[in-house]
């Protein structure tokens, strides 16, 4: 597998926020989000083995994994990677771009262990008409869909893609870095909505780099 980077911090985003974690960021990405804070995972990586990524991860106390990138599910191997996660007993969260079909992630066994991370794409990125919706219907209610808002159009598309596809699992709005975070949290307010709000965690306690 083509390797990023791999490092221990917290997580940042979603209903796992603030648990630390080991993060395995995959390289290589089939989307280009004009808002994208992690360009530098779209080429550059190395060659490395299953056994490799397994040594480099047990020298970590923690259990929780989270598989990112980039898009992970370009690798063939990712599901692989999962499996054999899954088997050690780690925790494992997938996060994905919402344009790869996710069909061979919900088979793996035992599913309790496997958490996934949707996120669609709203008109801002660019990247909307690359979505497979069908995607929503794999989710379960351990997992979550996120929407990233940078506008009020960003806004009013996730709340018609909720609305029509009526996810069974936690939503969450994420603002785009530096984007103002009050007016998203405003609008939820106002529309009574049955979301959560993350704010990158990481970002908020160790600063906008690499490697947290």
């Amino acid at each position: 597998m083509k390797i990023n980077e791999i490092f221990y911090s917290i997580q940042g985003e979603g209903k796992l926020s603030g648990y630390p974690t080991i993060f395995i960021r995959l390289t290589g990405c089939n989307l280009r989000c004009r808002y994208c804070d992690t360009k530098y995972a779209y080429y550059d990586g190395i060659e490395t083995s299953l056994n490799d990524i397994f040594s480099r991860i047990k020298s970590y106390p923690c259990r929780n994994v989270c598989i990112t990138g980039g898009e992970p599910l370009l690798q063939k191997e990712t599901p692989t990677l999962i499996k054999k996660l899954v088997d050690k007993k780690y925790r494992v969260f997938l996060e994905t771009n919402g344009s790869i079909d996710l069909s061979d992630v919900v088979k793996i066994e035992p599913k309790k262990y496997v958490m996934i991370s949707l996120d669609i794409k709203c008109p801002s990125s660019g990247m909307q008409d690359k979505m497979r919706f069908e995607n929503i219907n794999y989710l379960s209610e351990k997992d979550q869909l996120k929407f990233v808002i940078s506008n009020r159009e960003d806004y009013e598309y996730s709340k018609d893609v909720m609305d029509r596809f009526k996810p069974n699992c936690e939503i969450f709005m994420q603002p785009v870095w530096g984007w103002e975070a009050e007016r998203l949290a405003r609008w939820i307010l106002e529309d009574g909505l049955n979301v959560r709000i993350s704010l990158q965690l990481h970002k908020i306690v160790f600063g906008d780099k690499r490697g947290v």
